[in-house]
């Protein structure tokens, strides 16, 4: 079975030659002190930060937890269908959580984020950037509104960033209510090594990292991806495959099923489809040996997600998605 319903890389970050030579070279009998500091400054340097600007932990799911802990007593406020651990973490510590429905396109209104953001007066504000699981981006200008009512109230805006890398870069102003929380599982393809990043002003920073390990990651994992930010032409050549990989995905839905099955426009890794026959052609996909992603949740039923995987498992899914098409049309032709 060819697993695409977890949004994971279909391709390594590193051959395994250059991975054998991280190895021999890191100093597994010392603490990781400098191959953090060494990590954190190559990837400000990549994304022209100062050092004092970012952090890391253990995966992106650590810092949605330590957001909980860290940050002011209050509510949270989310979106309804979201990245599910904003619930789970929330309920980990009995903070409480709120959420914004989204419209039956799976769209969300910002007038009424803005309006529960207003009569709630949440402690922070957490959305995913392209939104999982709709693959949809929002403009800057959205995301500034939301910005700006978060301030306007004392609270915080985590824009978690898991999925932009795959979008469109934007720039908004680092200021202390604002969080950009990112991932290297998805685009940066080292999912089990689970290494996330947040992006905020030093005063923010050091008030997330008041509960830090002292020791977040390890030497390993830190040297990998030091060496994955230290050379951008690496960085460049495996953002223009996992791109160009999200594209073919896109473009079988849009070419193949778009006319009778919702294909939402995706800026990630994933497309999300939805509607009568979304299932029929999830359940088809799955009998021929491809694993998407199902829902059992009330707000998406009917929906189906499917992530990258590689070139030829999306031609041969490609095949399996014009077959299914094929008896699509067939069948309508014998009840006509």
């Amino acid at each position: 079975m060819i697993r695409i319903n977890k949004n994971e890389s279909p391709i390594p970050a590193l051959d395994n030659a250059t991975l054998k030579n991280i190895i021999a070279n890191s100093n597994f009998n010392f603490y990781p002190d400098e191959e953090y500091d060494a990590f954190i400054k190559s990837y400000a340097d990549y994304y022209q930060l100062s050092p004092n600007q970012v952090s890391a932990a253990n995966g992106s799911d650590e810092w949605i937890q330590k957001c909980m802990i860290a940050l002011p007593d209050g509510p949270v406020l989310t979106l309804n269908p979201d990245f599910f651990m904003y619930t789970a973490y929330a309920h980990q510590i009995n903070r409480p959580i709120h959420y914004v429905d989204a419209e039956d396109d799976y769209t969300f209104s910002l007038d009424k984020i803005k309006q529960s953001i207003q009569e709630l007066k949440p402690a922070f504000f957490i959305m995913s950037v392209p939104h999982n699981p709709s693959g949809i981006q929002y403009p800057k200008s959205f995301l500034e509104e939301i910005a700006n009512e978060m301030k306007a109230i004392g609270g915080y805006f985590i824009i978690d960033e898991a999925y932009l890398d795959f979008g469109d870069a934007y720039d908004i102003e680092l200021q202390d209510h604002i969080i950009q929380m990112r991932t290297l599982s998805k685009a940066f393809a080292i999912a089990g090594l689970r290494v996330g990043i947040v992006i905020s002003t030093e005063k923010t920073i050091q008030t997330l990292n008041r509960i830090a390990h002292p020791y977040p990651l390890n030497t390993l994992t830190l040297n990998i991806a030091t060496e994955i930010f230290s050379n951008k032409e690496l960085v460049h050549s495996l953002l223009t495959q996992q791109r160009q990989l999200s594209i073919q995905l896109r473009n079988i839905f849009e070419q193949h099923v778009s006319d009778v099955i919702h294909v939402i426009p995706s800026k990630t890794n994933f497309v999300l489809t939805y509607g009568d026959l979304a299932e029929s052609l999830g359940q088809y996909i799955y009998d021929h040996g491809y694993l998407p992603r199902f829902y059992d949740e009330p707000n998406m039923q009917q929906t189906v997600r499917y992530s990258i995987a590689t070139e030829s498992e999306l031609n041969e899914l490609e095949k399996i998605v014009k077959e299914w098409r094929q008896e699509y049309d067939l069948s309508k032709r014998k009840i006509n």
